[in-house]
């Protein structure tokens, strides 16, 4: 885990321009909804399809399985399971379709309230589709458990509701499943891309570590320049501040500093939540309770980071509650190197935003990961690192036959990304990756940004 106060000397590389023009593309949320035993996990599972199989864990770090990204026909979005949420039966059934009503009001851009047709229409159902209706949502009114054209007598019941349109499907089968699907995309907003030219700044972590205090703090500040920026993306509220001259971008500013007035467990679906904002950033300003330790939800939050490829900086917050800081910050550090180890290149900075202490010291440290993210590396200057890569480790044996690495190349930025090209790839494990990686910090840097390298075959 690096410290700030170890910072690396610049070297001697080329620099893609700092002001270039971001493009990025924000992924819209589906969001199921409905009472239990539904089937909405069946759903889920049915629309992630494959994909599930592909998502890349980090060792020792839990990942929650009710989100996932996914498409249809072509068109992106990110699929949520509430019921996902509730691993254990309701005790109260209207609070919890209240809570997933809620959050999907406030996140989803369609939403699809799942039926039991088996069961019929409950006051419950009917409950959460005034709510849906009310909240002027895209919303979809899909009847499960029917299983075929015979079934279809089934909806008559929900006809109740008085909705404009009731789409027949079973989960189970796959029967109308198709239909519903190319209605969730029809619905699915427009693709956007934002075009922003400074840096965009992601306040991300687990409920209750400081993150609203610290955002007031951070546009508190006499010598900012603080102006809102309204539907950046969907229904976020971005603000825009200038640090002596530089402007930076803080993502979902509102939905941050409104913690507590959402009216649904926030700690229940934080962490899905953060991935919009980590989306879209290119730095994450990961936050934790100095106080309290790291949790499990903070090494979710962190994967996330990771997962996405962001530039990331840890913030022990709420500082000014530490006892001995140094004893502290020792022991944190070292927590840190242990349940984070997959984020070591982030920098580590102590803030207290009820105190606003240290909090504009994470500007010069942005500006820096930003640099170093579009950081390019020239094939020639590769290639000698390389030589001095193997020369001091050997590459292993691969089926008895010695392993070669032709040369290497820098592919992309933002985050950095490298091809090695080699006569076996199968032979260059993942241990010697992590080397190589390791080696290549050491000699290029690359502060506060994860990298990505990759192998091929020498044609």
């Amino acid at each position: 885990m690096s410290d700030i106060k170890l910072r690396c000397p610049i070297i001697d590389v080329i620099f893609i321009a700092f002001s270039v023009k971001l493009d990025f593309m924000a992924k819209p949320f589906v969001v199921i909804v409905g009472r239990a035993n539904t089937g909405k996990s069946t759903l889920f599972n049915r629309m992630i399809g494959s994909s599930a199989a592909i998502v890349e864990d980090l060792p020792n770090v839990t990942r929650d399985r009710n989100y996932l990204e996914t498409e249809w026909e072509g068109k992106a979005f990110i699929a949520v399971d509430t019921g996902g949420f509730y691993p254990e039966p309701a005790d109260d059934i209207f609070l919890q379709m209240r809570e997933q009503a809620l959050f999907a009001i406030a996140e989803a851009d369609v939403i699809i309230h799942l039926l039991d047709g088996k069961e019929g229409l409950t006051s419950a159902d009917v409950e959460l589709a005034k709510t849906l209706r009310a909240s002027g949502k895209k919303v979809l009114w899909a009847v499960n458990k029917i299983d075929g054209p015979t079934r279809e007598d089934r909806l008559y019941d929900f006809y109740a509701l008085g909705v404009d349109e009731l789409l027949p499907v079973s989960a189970a089968t796959g029967y109308e499943f198709s239909e519903l699907m190319d209605k969730v995309v029809s619905l699915l907003p427009p693709a956007s891309k934002e075009k922003i030219t400074y840096p965009k700044i992601a306040v991300v972590g687990r409920p209750n570590v400081g993150k609203s205090t610290l955002v007031n703090s951070i546009l508190g500040k006499d010598r900012m320049i603080v102006s809102p920026v309204s539907g950046t993306t969907r229904d976020a509220v971005d603000s825009v501040c200038s640090y002596y001259k530089k402007k930076y971008l803080l993502i979902d500013t509102a939905g941050i500093r409104q913690k507590g007035k959402l009216g649904f467990s926030i700690e229940r679906f934080a962490v899905v939540r953060a991935i919009k904002s980590i989306e879209r950033c290119d730095v994450a300003l990961i936050v934790l309770d100095a106080s309290g330790g790291i949790t499990e939800q903070d090494q979710k939050v962190a994967g996330i980071v990771e997962k996405y490829a962001k530039g990331a900086i840890f913030l022990l917050n709420k500082w000014d509650l530490v006892s001995e800081p140094e004893l502290a910050y020792k022991k944190l550090v070292t927590e840190l190197k242990r349940k984070m180890w997959f984020l070591a290149h982030a920098p580590v900075i102590t803030t207290s935003g009820i105190e606003k202490k240290r909090v504009t010291n994470i500007f010069p440290v942005i500006d820096e990961i930003i640099k170093e993210r579009g950081k390019r590396i020239s094939t020639a200057d590769m290639n000698r690192f390389i030589q001095d890569v193997v020369s001091s480790t050997a590459l292993p044996l691969y089926r008895g036959k010695q392993v070669k690495i032709s040369y290497v190349t820098q592919v992309n930025t933002e985050p950095p990304a490298f091809v090695i090209f080699s006569n076996y790839p199968a032979g260059i494990k993942d241990s010697y990756i992590r080397y190589i990686e390791r080696c290549l910090r050491e000699r290029f840097s690359f502060a506060g940004t994860p990298v990505r390298i990759y192998k091929k075959a020498k044609k």
